[in-house]
Formats: structure tokens, C-alpha cells, sequence
């Protein structure tokens, strides 16, 4: 099959007919397939539109042309999509994962995370992927029958394991996991309703979490050379760019500079999505799964690059670490905005009502309970009203840039 056809249904793709169901039941949708009616959800919550004033990398006011969440997850959306189509997955179920893997995140990007896991260090830290479960499942309140969004069990599964394993068939937690133990909004969640930590997601999963390294990479570097924090001189460090961009000087002579970024950032996601189809056509191959349990129960991800896509990626990580991420520039921003977090957190704490009235109440004089429920307003502020509550609370703020 060639790269860009639509292929068949796979036997190992999640079937929306054979979905594990809600944990509410609900009629079916006579129009929609439950993964469909789960996407339609995710688009229409509050949360996702939250996510149009959250940071990615630059602020708001920095721009409308750099990313946000939603942009960002938009792009993963497409990009996860069309890999979806090309492995004969189910399409609706790799969009609403691709379209959700974000929503946890707070205002001001990694660094707001940062400082929101120091200020509940004494009440289990936050983490954006158990804050993105305990969104869909509950903070949501949009539905007079449930709290949350009600999602299948599928793209419950998808959303906690997109990126594998939380346990080890042992249960001890792994990965980024392993050092601080699994986040209570993931391990009470799982006691009442189990999403079998310890297997890999489907496939439609995987493609979401591929897709999310495809995006951002790929269009970190687009705004990283409209920030101007580095060139496509500066790029060619990396050989497989380097090779892009003699290819592209070569097709296009005199080709100005912001003509050729986006060629080069539209050759390395095809370049990216070839190399994760090609291998994971090859592992599908090695493993010949059967059915979803199948891709639930093997070794390892059966969604990946190849070798040589790998080491470019983290060629390209390794340079946006440096180049970009921890510019000076980006990194002034970005103490100044935790430092936002911090002081919002404080004077909730310690002024409760200062809260929206919506947010004050349920206080039983538990400071946990209290604790994270600041954290959840928090965690649902968009940039913009972050910096709005910090200007109404305090005689001085930053102005962020």
C-alpha cells in the first residue's frame, strides 16, 4: 500500500462497535459512532476552548502567529489523522485523543506546570496528564446526568497511556513515574475504574502520541526562526535539515527565508509521518497482532519511527532544548510567569475568598480537598485571566515579555 492511500480496517484497530462502553450508560446516538460522539465532546468543552489563550511556547501577547495549545492541538489532530487513515484505524478515536492530550495543561505552558507541581509538592504534585484525566472525567460540568464528559473507556485509556505503561507488570510505576510514584488524580480514578495501567493503548493512542512529537517539533522550529532565536544557517547543524535544506535551495533558487521554513517544516512532518508508517507496517508485521488486545499485550509500541527518524528527532530536540527553550529570552518569560502561578496559589490559600464564589465553597477545613481545588481553578486558567486575577490581587505584575 502506498503512503497516503486509505487502507482497510484493521483487525487490530479499537472498533467503536466493541467499545468497553461509558462508565454512565447512555442511549446511543443514532448518527454517531460512540468514538465520533466522544471527539464531539472533547470540541465542545469548555477546556478545549480554554486551550485558544494557553500557552505553547511564546505567550499570548507575544503574537497571533505563534502556536498555542489549541493550534498545537490542532495540527496533532491533522497529522495523527492522516496516519490514523494510512493504518486503517479508527479515525474518530485518533482525533479525540490527539485533540485531548492536552487539556490538562495550565497557563504558561511547562513553566506553569512547574510551578503548580512545587506549590502541591505536600498534596501528590500535579501532573497535566492526570489533570487532563480528572478534566474529562469530572471538572467538566456540562452534562446534568455525570460530571465530566462521560468518554468510552477507550478514549479514557488513551488519554492516561498515549505515551505506554504507567505500571510494570509488577505495578511499580515507570518511566517519568518511577522516582515520584503515579498522580493521585490517575490512581483514585483507576480504583473506581480501572484502565489497565500496566498495557499499552491502542494504536489509535499511539498515533496521537507520535503525531504530538511530529507537531512540535516540527512547528517549534517554524516559530523558533519567526522568534528569530535562531536561523535555517543555524539548522544545518543537524544533517537530515541540512540535507532538506540543500534539497529545497536546490528545487527553489533564491527562495526567501520565510518561504523556505515552511517547506522545510512541511518536508519533516512527511518525512516523519513516512518513517512512523514504514516502521510501524514492519512491527505490525514481527508481531502480527489479531485484534486490540493484541496491541494491548505487546512488548513494546508498535507506533514508532525508524533508527534514523529517531536519532534526527532527538538531534532536533537536543537543538530546541538549547536554542529555544532555554533562550534567555523564553526563560526570563517563563520565571516570571511561575512566579504568577506562585503568588495566585498563595493568595488563594491563604484568602479563600478571593475565589470566584463558584470555587470557594465545599471548604470542610480539609487542606487537601482545599489544596487541590485551587490547583484545578488554576490549572483551568488561560494565560490571559491568569494575568488578569494576579493584576486584580497584587499592586504589581510582571508584564511577561
Amino acid at each position: 500500500m502506498s503512503v497516503g492511500r486509505a487502507a482497510p480496517a484493521a483487525p487490530y484497530r479499537c472498533d467503536p462497535d466493541l467499545s468497553r462502553g461509558r462508565r454512565f450508560d447512555e442511549p446511543p446516538s443514532r448518527h454517531r459512532s460512540v468514538f465520533r460522539r466522544d471527539c464531539d465532546r472533547v470540541i465542545h468543552s469548555t477546556a478545549f476552548r480554554r486551550l485558544k489563550h494557553k500557552t505553547q511556547v511564546f505567550i499570548f501577547h507575544e503574537g497571533d502567529h505563534y502556536r498555542t495549545r489549541l493550534t498545537h492541538s490542532l495540527e496533532v489532530a491533522q497529522i495523527a489523522r492522516a496516519l490514523a487513515r494510512q493504518l486503517g484505524l479508527d479515525e474518530d478515536l485518533t482525533e479525540t485523543l490527539a485533540l485531548a492530550h492536552d487539556l490538562g495543561h495550565p497557563p504558561f505552558g511547562h513553566a506553569g506546570e512547574r510551578a503548580l507541581d512545587a506549590c502541591l509538592k505536600d498534596h501528590g504534585g500535579f501532573d497535566h496528564n492526570a489533570q487532563s484525566l480528572r478534566i474529562v472525567t469530572s471538572l467538566e460540568r456540562r452534562y446534568p446526568a455525570f460530571d465530566g464528559l462521560n468518554l468510552t473507556w477507550e478514549s479514557l485509556e488513551g488519554i492516561v497511556k498515549h505515551n505506554g505503561p504507567l505500571i510494570g507488570r509488577d505495578g511499580n510505576p515507570l518511566g517519568p513515574y518511577a522516582a515520584r510514584g503515579l498522580p493521585v488524580g490517575i490512581t483514585s480514578y483507576n480504583a473506581a475504574h480501572d484502565l489497565e495501567l500496566a498495557s499499552y493503548a491502542s494504536l489509535e493512542a499511539q498515533a496521537a502520541a507520535i503525531s504530538d512529537d511530529i507537531a512540535y517539533n516540527a512547528h517549534d522550529i517554524d516559530d523558533g526562526l519567526r522568534a528569530g532565536l535562531f536561523t535555517l544557517g543555524n539548522l544545518n547543524v543537524i544533517p537530515l535539515i541540512a540535507d532538506i535544506n540543500g534539497r529545497i535551495i536546490s528545487r527553489f533558487p533564491g527562495i526567501d527565508e520565510e518561504r523556505h521554513g515552511a517547506e522545510l517544516v512541511r518536508e519533516l512532518i512527511s518525512y516523519w509521518i513516512e518513517s512512523a508508517f514504514s516502521e510501524t507496517i514492519r512491527r505490525v508485521a514481527a508481531t502480527a497482532p489479531q485484534s486490540v488486545e493484541d496491541v494491548r499485550d505487546a512488548d513494546g509500541p508498535l507506533i514508532a519511527f525508524n533508527t534514523k527518524a529517531r536519532e534526527a528527532e532527538q538531534a532536533i530536540k537536543a537543538f530546541l532544548w538549547e536554542r529555544m527553550y532555554r533562550h534567555e529570552r523564553v526563560m526570563r518569560v517563563m520565571t516570571e510567569a511561575e512566579s504568577v502561578v506562585a503568588d495566585l496559589f498563595d493568595r488563594y490559600s491563604r484568602y479563600p475568598d478571593d475565589l470566584p464564589a463558584d470555587w470557594a465553597h465545599g471548604d470542610s477545613g480539609d487542606d487537601e480537598e482545599a489544596a487541590r481545588r485551587i490547583g484545578n481553578f488554576i490549572a483551568g486558567m488561560t494565560d490571559r485571566y491568569a494575568i488578569i486575577e494576579h493584576r486584580r490581587l497584587f499592586d504589581s505584575t510582571l508584564e511577561l515579555r
